[in-house]
């Protein structure tokens, strides 16, 4: 009763339990061939076996045998051993390296029609794949369907070619379904959805000719497809392919996709077998049309991603990984990691570009002058507090990373301020071959996190335009200065000064602009207001207006041959000179000092002055002029002052 009522409850268990305990059928039986072979009495015929490259398996016996109505009995094997009636016609290869066993067979005659095995190990015990083998008298041989053995989460490239005639037709692959055939790609830029991301339609130089490739290969992608020209089952051409899914040794891959913060970084690693010696590794960016090549390990660099992506290959583990910085929306798309074997395992990987906040942080584009110090700071989140920091410089070749506790570069001094969790890189004296992309990023494990690109623009400045006999005579100019230090002193100060030369660079630079513009104008205008002051000065020097009393006259000062003792502009300029304010009857004196007293004692005039003072004196009224009662006795009568109207 007790085993009835476990059937019983067995039988209520969903499907989907039991399918999912157990992989499809095709993982099975890892052995794999064609269904059916066709061939013309005293014709050949070859047999492709495909089965698992394991170390077993290569070095494992490997047999062609006719079913029987009891066994399968031995036709060939690589064991050395040949039936009889088969000697001299039948041959098989084995190479365990590609995992293919090749059955060839010739003379064919209508005897040798029947179900055969090509298998691995002991006749029969699983590791074998059954082949039905047809022979007529033709003239007719049905075309057979090309067969391709691809491991789970591997990659498949399948080749097609309808000749010159198809060259501007609708090229397409589709796959076969109880309803038809399941359009999966063609020219026209329709993918299934199922696809979209892994597959990938390329015409080839051949006018006619085209191939697709599937990369991340399912489970259920297993199955016959037709690669066609024109449309299936209306007019063109078709070929069959038939596709073998098998669990190999390596782990199967999960279909990852990877979120980059904009503006920050992605890493896309990528997976090969480090005992190969492969000549070309690259990232590719999937369209539909094509995969545009982003980089490779041979130096070539898309321009459109200068300073922007790097390779880090690491032959140790088979994996070369490519960080893509400086994200942008532009940058959303499925990516893929490609090399020269086409039997290669292909990565492709879904980038999603996400808002979000950043982990490095800091001035993206700095100005830098030559021989200046210049530091380039990084700043990193606590979740970075861990991992290991570096700076690199960028290059098309790749971007060496220098950590702080690497100091092999010369001229470059990385250091870490733990306190404040920022990055620095130091570059004194800086050059002009100093200039280009610096990258700061963390690594855990060999594995590449998050960067930050930076810019660094160098100015050549004087130093550029000056030639080195010009720059040894500056020296020699500049050997000794006032208040030099000694040699020591100087190299041990030189990083401080530079330092502070470029904090306060930025500050100098728009003051000296100003004065370069204001100068010149400044300069113009003193020009010119010199120029009007020397102008109307001879102006009044050649003819002043006096008023005396009631009198306007002209007076020429050119008699003179010291105005500034006689003329009244001369008071102005003396401090305390005696002056009388004439005007009416009333007069007023001002004491004058011991100084201007002294002058007026030392004043010499020759004869011809006094007789101008005289002729002068004489056209003035007794009554509008009052001699100082101050001061010498023999000084003249003052001159009114020279500008109009009354005193």
């Amino acid at each position: 009763m007790t085993l009835l009522a476990f059937i019983f409850l067995l039988s209520f268990l969903p499907a989907e339990s039991a399918k999912s305990r157990y992989p499809p059928k095709t993982s099975l039986n890892p052995v794999f061939g064609p269904q059916q072979v066709y061939g013309l009495i005293d014709g050949s015929v070859s047999i492709k076996c495909f089965y698992p490259p394991t170390t077993v398996n290569r070095h494992d016996r490997k047999y062609w045998c006719k079913e029987s109505s009891r066994s399968c009995l031995t036709v060939i094997s690589t064991s050395g051993y040949t039936a009889r009636g088969y000697q001299g016609r039948v041959t098989i290869a084995d190479f365990p390296e590609q995992g293919i066993m090749l059955v060839n067979v010739s003379q064919l005659a209508l005897a040798d029609q029947g179900t055969y095995q090509c298998g691995i190990g002991l006749n029969g015990k699983g590791l074998s794949n059954r082949v039905k083998l047809d022979v007529s008298e033709g003239p007719d041989v049905p075309e057979e369907a090309e067969l391709f053995y691809v491991e789970l989460q591997g990659s498949v490239s399948m080749a097609c070619d309808f000749g010159g005639d198809y060259s501007s037709t609708r090229k397409f692959l589709c796959k076969m379904e109880k309803s038809g055939c399941r359009n999966i790609v063609d020219t026209y830029g329709q993918i299934d959805s199922d696809f979209q991301g892994r597959v990938l339609l390329s015409n080839d130089n051949t006018e006619g000719a085209f191939s697709i490739m599937i990369t991340q290969v399912e489970w259920e992608d297993a199955g016959l497809y037709l690669c066609g020209v024109g449309s299936y089952g209306e007019y063109g051409e078709t070929k069959e392919l038939n596709v073998h899914v098998y669990e190999g040794t390596k782990a199967p891959q999960e279909k990852d996709t990877i979120f980059g913060v904009k503006g920050s970084s992605a890493t896309i690693d990528c997976n090969y077998n480090p005992t190969k010696n492969y000549t070309l590794k690259y990232l590719c960016k999937w369209r539909t049309t094509g995969c545009a090549r982003i980089i490779d390990n041979t130096g070539f660099l898309s321009i459109s991603y200068e300073g922007r992506v790097a390779m880090f290959d690491n032959p140790k583990n088979g994996t070369f990984s490519i960080v893509l910085n400086q994200l942008r929306s532009s940058d959303e798309g499925f990516y893929w990691c490609m090399t020269n074997d086409h039997r290669e395992r292909k990565t492709s990987r879904e980038l999603k570009i996400v808002e979000g906040e950043r982990g490095l942080t800091g001035k993206e584009e700095v100005q830098a002058e030559v021989g200046s110090r210049v530091d380039l700071t990084c700043s990193y989140s606590c979740k970075y507090y861990s991992y290991e920091k570096y700076w690199c410089k960028w290059s098309s070749d790749g971007c060496t990373p220098l950590t702080a506790s690497d100091q092999s570069q010369p001229g470059l001094d990385v250091s870490c301020d733990t306190a404040n969790k920022t990055l620095i890189l130091s570059l004194d004296p800086v050059t002009v071959e100093d200039q280009g992309w610096y990258w700061c990023g963390v690594r855990r494990n060999g594995h590449y996190g998050e960067t930050m690109a930076v810019s660094l623009q160098v100015d050549g400045g004087k130093a550029a335009n000056i030639s080195p006999e010009l720059l040894d005579l500056e020296a020699s100019n500049t050997a000794a200065p006032a208040g030099a230090v000694p040699q020591g002193r100087a190299n041990s100060d030189a990083g401080v000064q530079r330092a502070a030369a470029s904090e306060s660079s930025e500050q100098s630079s728009g003051s000296n602009t100003l004065a370069l513009i204001l100068g010149p104008i400044g300069a113009v205008l003193l020009v010119l207001a010199a120029a009007f002051a020397v102008f109307k000065y001879r102006q009044i020097r050649r003819s002043d207006l006096v008023s005396v009393g009631s009198y306007r006259t002209n007076i020429s000062m050119s008699d003179f041959e010291n105005p500034k003792e006689y003329g009244a502009n001369d008071n102005v300029c003396m401090k305390q000179s005696q002056e009388t304010q004439l005007g009416g009857d009333e007069f007023v004196t001002t004491t004058a000092n011991i100084e201007s007293t002294a002058e007026t004692k030392k004043a010499k005039r020759g004869s011809k002055e006094d007789a101008d003072l005289a002729y002068s004196a004489s056209l003035l009224t007794p009554s509008t002029v009052t001699q100082s009662s101050v001061g010498d006795s023999t000084a003249p009568a003052e001159i009114p002052p020279l500008w109009g109207g009354s005193v």
